[in-house]
């Protein structure tokens, strides 16, 4: 997806969330420049209850700059920012953790540093997946709507209900091809007629089907 819709609730999720956690790590960084830390010490002085050195206090800086700067950006932007940083301080704790006690530890990692790296890396994951990967999205979410073939935004007249249970009947029929709508009939009430929905593109594609008459 290009871009979500302007002032869309998930926006805020993703702005919000990335800039706090930017905001701490940048407040980490300055506090060791501040105590004029070692750059490459493995030993490391205490900084906020976790150890730190000079490149890790300039990379806290550049990380939480990088954080804000996308938040302020928005959208996608901020998401992906989100979601990719996280990943980056989940992989961090794992590798530290395992040069911790060598000459190696170049960061001045300690087991502090490696839990507050994970903490911070999913909490980054939570807030740049937040709406995106749920399995239960409803259909006013972009995302959702952008699998089913539909705009971002809804439309005036869209039966939002009848696009909900429409997409949950055929997710799994119709497998990573969201035209491809054949497995719809099978799904539908024999001598109901088909459901038809406002938001058109979600069709697209798909069989034309006749209109079942109820028999009486």
């Amino acid at each position: 997806m290009s871009g979500l819709p302007k002032d869309h609730k998930l926006g805020k999720v993703y702005r919000y969330g990335g800039a706090f956690t930017g905001l701490v790590l940048l407040a980490f960084g300055i506090l060791g420049f501040v105590n004029q830390l070692a750059f490459f010490s493995t030993d490391g002085k205490e900084v906020a209850g976790l150890s730190s050195n000079g490149a890790l206090s300039l990379i806290s800086v550049v990380v939480g700059l990088c954080l804000i700067g996308c938040a302020i950006v928005g959208g996608n932007t901020a998401s992906w920012a989100n979601a990719l940083f996280g990943w980056a301080f989940i992989l961090s704790g794992l590798v530290n953790m395992t040069i911790m006690r060598t000459d190696l530890n170049f960061l001045a990692f300690r087991m502090s540093n490696v839990i507050f790296s994970f903490v911070v890396g999913v909490t980054l994951i939570t807030f740049g997946m937040y709406g995106r990967v749920s399995g239960t999205l409803p259909p006013d979410n972009p995302y959702w709507r952008e699998r089913h073939g539909l705009p971002p935004e809804v439309q005036e007249g869209e039966d939002l209900e009848a696009e909900a249970g429409l997409g949950a009947a055929t997710d799994g029929d119709r497998g990573a091809d969201p035209h491809n709508m054949a497995g719809v009939v099978h799904h539908t009430a024999t001598g109901a007629p088909m459901p038809v929905l406002s938001g058109g593109p979600i069709l697209a594609g798909a069989p034309a089907q006749p209109v079942q008459k109820p028999q009486h």
